[in-house]
């Protein structure tokens, strides 16, 4: 695991421009695979969605319940403490009157003061078919700005089709979308529900939402991980 080797400057600086930014390789395959496996195993997981029943879109995903599995854990701790100035530097701009504690730890006492106590990160599995329809990860009134996403599965050797999707809203323009294929090991950050955007009147707030195209053959997993706890 290389968190702690990445360029983090650009990273916020690709926040800052685009709402998203790719980090490469953040994992090795080796990695990637005892990650993957955690899907089949029992006890790690509180809650199993299957998609269709809710017309989220096609597949299934399951929420860890705490304690979470250690790389899981390291990789939450250590990406909020990288990104948190990130989230502080929006809510300023956005004049939003919100401060996110440098640290995970405290903002998670900031979540279980408000009854968000239930884990949130979790393991999804899309099919041949499978897609996420476009959305936003919120789980109560307290809710982090920015989150992540770990690619477990290699694009064109464990599946096809199956591209990440971003959508922003500008105000009084059309959706922008983005549509990206990340590899195995890389990890994904990007805006939970909007961002800062300047103009000509100051900065206003740009919608974004996510999601998944249809994959086409294979199997594709990844690793959600939202920093805040929901009720």
């Amino acid at each position: 695991m290389r968190i702690d080797q990445l360029n983090w400057d650009d990273a916020r600086e690709s926040l800052h421009a685009n709402g998203f930014a790719l980090l490469r390789q953040v994992l090795h395959p080796e990695e990637c695979q005892p990650l993957r496996a955690l899907y089949d195993e029992p006890g790690h997981f509180r809650k199993t969605v299957v998609m269709e029943r809710h017309g989220y879109g096609q597949g299934e995903y399951k929420y860890f319940q705490y304690p979470l599995p250690e790389p899981i854990q390291t990789m939450r701790t250590a990406i909020y403490a990288a990104i948190a100035p990130v989230a502080n530097q929006w809510a300023s701009l956005l004049k939003l009157g919100i401060h996110y504690p440098e640290e995970h730890a405290g903002f998670l006492d900031e979540c279980h003061r408000n009854e968000q106590r239930r884990a949130t990160p979790l393991l999804l599995k899309y099919g041949p078919g499978g897609y996420n329809a476009m959305h936003q990860d919120l789980y109560g009134d307290v809710y982090f700005p920015l989150q992540a996403v770990v690619f477990l599965s290699e694009p064109a050797q464990d599946y096809t089709g199956g591209e990440f999707v971003l959508t922003e809203q500008v105000p009084r323009a059309q959706s922008k979308a983005t549509v990206l294929t990340p590899k195995q090991g890389d990890v994904l950050l990007f805006t939970t529900q909007f961002r800062p955007k300047k103009g000509t009147r100051g900065y206003s707030r740009v919608t974004m939402r996510h999601g998944v195209s249809a994959v086409h053959s294979g199997n594709r997993y990844t690793l959600g991980i939202i920093f805040h706890d929901a009720k």
